[in-house]
Protein backbone atom coordinates (compact mmCIF):
# COMPACT_ATOMS: atom_id res chain seq x y z
CA UNK A 1 0.00 0.00 0.00
CA UNK A 2 3.22 2.61 1.01
CA UNK A 3 4.75 1.80 -2.84
CA UNK A 4 1.32 2.14 -4.16
CA UNK A 5 1.00 5.85 -2.67
CA UNK A 6 4.20 6.76 -3.19
CA UNK A 7 3.89 5.84 -6.89
CA UNK A 8 0.56 7.91 -7.12
CA UNK A 9 2.41 10.85 -5.67
CA UNK A 10 5.62 10.72 -8.04
CA UNK A 11 2.92 10.61 -11.23
CA UNK A 12 4.08 13.91 -12.65
CA UNK A 13 0.58 13.68 -14.82
CA UNK A 14 -1.31 14.07 -11.88
CA UNK A 15 1.38 16.52 -10.23
CA UNK A 16 0.79 18.65 -13.51
CA UNK A 17 -2.97 18.61 -13.29
CA UNK A 18 -3.03 19.52 -9.32
CA UNK A 19 -0.95 22.20 -9.83
CA UNK A 20 -2.81 23.78 -12.84
CA UNK A 21 -5.79 23.42 -10.54
CA UNK A 22 -4.33 25.01 -7.64
CA UNK A 23 -2.99 27.76 -9.75
CA UNK A 24 -6.47 28.38 -11.05
CA UNK A 25 -8.18 28.63 -8.17
CA UNK A 26 -5.68 30.59 -6.93
CA UNK A 27 -6.09 32.94 -9.34
CA UNK A 28 -9.13 33.46 -8.35
CA UNK A 29 -8.54 34.54 -4.67
CA UNK A 30 -5.84 37.33 -5.79
CA UNK A 31 -8.69 38.81 -8.23
CA UNK A 32 -11.07 38.45 -5.47
CA UNK A 33 -8.60 40.13 -3.51
CA UNK A 34 -8.04 42.93 -5.68
CA UNK A 35 -11.23 43.34 -6.82
CA UNK A 36 -12.76 43.66 -3.02
CA UNK A 37 -10.16 44.00 -1.06
CA UNK A 38 -10.91 41.03 1.35
CA UNK A 39 -9.50 37.47 1.65
CA UNK A 40 -12.33 34.82 0.59
CA UNK A 41 -10.71 31.56 0.72
CA UNK A 42 -13.94 29.66 0.17
CA UNK A 43 -12.97 30.55 -3.30
CA UNK A 44 -10.28 27.55 -3.48
CA UNK A 45 -13.28 24.89 -3.58
CA UNK A 46 -15.29 27.30 -5.51
CA UNK A 47 -16.63 26.73 -9.36
CA UNK A 48 -17.06 28.89 -12.15
CA UNK A 49 -15.21 32.31 -12.74
CA UNK A 50 -11.42 32.75 -14.18
CA UNK A 51 -9.61 30.75 -14.74
CA UNK A 52 -11.75 27.40 -15.27
CA UNK A 53 -10.51 24.91 -12.81
CA UNK A 54 -11.60 22.15 -15.09
CA UNK A 55 -9.91 23.26 -18.03
CA UNK A 56 -6.70 24.09 -16.56
CA UNK A 57 -6.75 20.08 -14.77
CA UNK A 58 -7.60 18.17 -17.90
CA UNK A 59 -5.45 20.58 -20.12
CA UNK A 60 -1.94 19.89 -18.16
CA UNK A 61 -3.06 16.10 -17.74
CA UNK A 62 -3.28 15.66 -21.65
CA UNK A 63 -0.19 17.57 -22.23
CA UNK A 64 1.92 15.20 -19.54
CA UNK A 65 0.51 12.05 -21.27
CA UNK A 66 1.08 13.60 -24.72
CA UNK A 67 4.70 14.48 -23.55
CA UNK A 68 5.40 11.28 -21.81
CA UNK A 69 3.58 8.64 -23.73
CA UNK A 70 3.40 9.82 -27.28
CA UNK A 71 0.85 12.19 -28.79
CA UNK A 72 -0.45 8.92 -30.95
CA UNK A 73 -0.84 6.42 -27.84
CA UNK A 74 -3.96 5.37 -26.55
CA UNK A 75 -3.62 7.13 -23.21
CA UNK A 76 -2.91 10.18 -24.92
CA UNK A 77 -6.03 9.66 -27.02
CA UNK A 78 -8.49 8.66 -24.21
CA UNK A 79 -7.28 11.49 -22.14
CA UNK A 80 -7.86 14.01 -25.32
CA UNK A 81 -11.37 12.77 -25.42
CA UNK A 82 -11.95 13.29 -21.66
CA UNK A 83 -10.73 16.95 -21.86
CA UNK A 84 -12.99 17.63 -24.58
CA UNK A 85 -16.03 16.58 -22.51
CA UNK A 86 -14.73 18.16 -19.62
CA UNK A 87 -14.02 21.68 -21.88
CA UNK A 88 -17.60 20.85 -22.92
CA UNK A 89 -19.51 20.67 -20.21
CA UNK A 90 -17.34 23.46 -18.34
CA UNK A 91 -18.67 25.65 -21.36
CA UNK A 92 -22.24 24.31 -22.18
CA UNK A 93 -24.04 22.49 -20.16
CA UNK A 94 -22.98 24.30 -16.53
CA UNK A 95 -23.95 27.49 -18.28
CA UNK A 96 -27.30 26.21 -19.01
CA UNK A 97 -27.37 24.59 -15.61
CA UNK A 98 -26.90 28.20 -14.18
CA UNK A 99 -29.88 30.25 -16.79
CA UNK A 100 -31.94 27.56 -15.52
CA UNK A 101 -31.09 28.12 -11.68
CA UNK A 102 -31.60 32.15 -12.40
CA UNK A 103 -35.21 31.76 -13.63
CA UNK A 104 -35.79 29.56 -10.08
CA UNK A 105 -34.52 31.81 -8.05
CA UNK A 106 -36.52 34.49 -9.64
CA UNK A 107 -39.65 32.19 -8.97
CA UNK A 108 -38.45 31.44 -5.73
CA UNK A 109 -38.58 35.45 -5.34
CA UNK A 110 -42.21 35.67 -6.73
CA UNK A 111 -43.42 33.21 -4.23
CA UNK A 112 -41.88 34.49 -1.22
CA UNK A 113 -42.75 37.77 -1.59
CA UNK A 114 -46.29 36.82 -2.17
CA UNK A 115 -46.70 34.11 0.45
CA UNK A 116 -43.92 34.30 2.61
CA UNK A 117 -42.04 30.72 1.40
CA UNK A 118 -38.81 30.87 2.85
CA UNK A 119 -36.76 29.23 0.25
CA UNK A 120 -32.81 29.09 -0.67
CA UNK A 121 -31.11 30.63 -3.04
CA UNK A 122 -29.60 28.58 -6.01
CA UNK A 123 -25.93 29.21 -7.21
CA UNK A 124 -26.48 30.55 -10.64
CA UNK A 125 -23.11 31.01 -12.02
CA UNK A 126 -21.94 27.20 -12.64
CA UNK A 127 -20.10 27.40 -15.63
CA UNK A 128 -17.66 29.42 -17.82
CA UNK A 129 -17.63 31.63 -20.74
CA UNK A 130 -15.77 31.09 -23.86
CA UNK A 131 -12.88 32.66 -22.50
CA UNK A 132 -12.93 31.52 -19.01
CA UNK A 133 -12.41 28.26 -20.52
CA UNK A 134 -9.48 29.64 -23.09
CA UNK A 135 -7.58 30.75 -20.35
CA UNK A 136 -8.01 27.15 -18.24
CA UNK A 137 -7.15 25.50 -21.02
CA UNK A 138 -3.64 27.80 -21.61
CA UNK A 139 -3.35 27.38 -18.00
CA UNK A 140 -3.16 23.77 -18.09
CA UNK A 141 -1.14 23.75 -20.94
CA UNK A 142 1.82 25.79 -19.86
CA UNK A 143 2.06 24.00 -16.11
CA UNK A 144 1.65 20.66 -18.41
CA UNK A 145 4.65 21.67 -20.81
CA UNK A 146 7.01 22.73 -17.65
CA UNK A 147 6.35 19.90 -15.35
Amino acid sequence: MENILKEIISNKSITAALLAWFFSQSIKVVRDILKEKKIDLKLLLSSGGVVSSHCAAVSALVVLIGKNFGWTSPLFAISAIFASIVISDASGIRQEAGKQAEIINKIIEDLYQKKGIKIERLREFLGHSAMEVFWGVLLGVLTGIFI
